[in-house]
């Protein structure tokens, strides 16, 4: 199986690239949709309402398509990927120019790409990518670098934690089984820690990326696993389900159990700020004014790049305390 992360990462930010320039296609041209009419009609198929920023991505793509003149026919897929499979089925059928979706998980897209294909529609992925058979079943995907952010997550980890000498015994809490963050943000992490000996991941399961999740896994953590004393969590909602977890069982977080998220959600760099949680990785959730301008450059026939890597950055306490007011997600 071919997996479609394209080796050249090309780093763009909105202001570098003039809000965005991404993806190679192969058709060039419009899609099934576009006709005589000017307006662009986009399908996109979201993952869900998960967490906080999710929820920040998708005000940014509604809003972004409006102040685009983009028809969006948006499709929320409630965390399941039949649902994102019959959403796209159903923006093909519509004839619309253009589709984009996030994925659900990464594997299992072959057949209704190749339907959007035939039908000279062109897809691009926004925050997750996917594994498919062949190479030209989507046009770019625009989003973070998940192995990067669970390389800086453990980078931190191995400056602050291995540094001391003490034995640290990590809880992970992944992210949804089989979806690309919570695969990348894993194996960036195990990377950058493996040359730590007092680094271990004693425990390590899925909170499908929400706080409830957090919560209910972190208890069965520390009713099975005492000794743990730091957390990396793949997004910021199951690190403040854990954080609900851990004071639950009378430990203070940030102090007795340190930890590590990534996303920066206003949630989480509040719980930074206040000194709950310790670091905080950002994963940028503003993607729709990217998105916009890339679909318009697929439309119009321009060659664009294959992969589009948002630039993002990292928060410590007094870092995020800084930037809270301005925060907008």
């Amino acid at each position: 199986m071919i997996r479609n992360k394209l080796l050249a990462a090309v780093t763009a930010s909105v202001a570098a690239l003039g809000l965005a320039a991404c993806g190679g296609s192969g058709d060039g041209g419009s899609g099934g949709g576009g006709g005589g009419d000017d307006t662009i009609t986009m399908g996109f198929a979201q993952v869900g309402a998960e967490s906080g920023w999710r929820t920040a991505n998708t005000e940014s793509i509604q809003s972004s398509a409006e102040a685009a003149g983009i028809d969006l026919q948006f499709s929320d897929a409630q965390g399941e990927q039949e649902n994102q499979i019959s959403a796209i089925r159903s923006f093909i059928q519509q004839r619309v120019d253009i589709i984009a979706f996030s994925p659900v998980v990464e594997t299992g897209w072959d057949a209704v790409l190749l339907e959007a294909k035939r039908a000279n529609i062109p897809v691009i992925l926004t925050d997750r990518s996917v594994e498919t058979e062949q190479e030209d079943l989507f046009v770019t995907f625009l989003g973070s670098d998940f192995i990067e952010e669970g390389r800086k997550a453990g980078e931190w980890a191995v400056e602050n934690w291995a540094s001391t000498g003490a034995q640290w015994n990590i809880a992970e809490l992944q992210g949804t089984t089989g979806a690309a963050p919570a695969i990348d943000r894993q194996e960036g992490f195990a990377e950058a820690i493996a040359g730590s000996p007092n680094l271990t991941v004693v425990a390590s399961q899925s909170g499908d990326f929400t706080r409830t999740g957090g919560r209910e896994v972190m208890e069965a953590m520390l009713n099975s696993n005492p000794e743990i004393n730091a957390v990396y969590a793949h997004n910021d909602d199951m690190g403040l389900g854990a954080i609900e977890a851990i004071e639950a069982a009378g430990k203070v977080p940030g102090q007795d159990i340190q930890i590590i998220t990534v996303d920066a959600v206003r949630d989480g760099m509040q719980a930074l700020a206040d000194g709950k949680i310790n670091f905080i990785v950002e994963c940028n959730p503003l993607l729709g004014d990217q998105l916009m301008d890339l679909a318009q450059q697929v439309l119009d026939g321009e060659e664009v790049p294959e992969r589009v890597v948002t630039e993002e950055t990292t928060f410590t306490q007094e870092q995020a305390a800084e930037v809270l007011p301005d925060r907008k997600y």
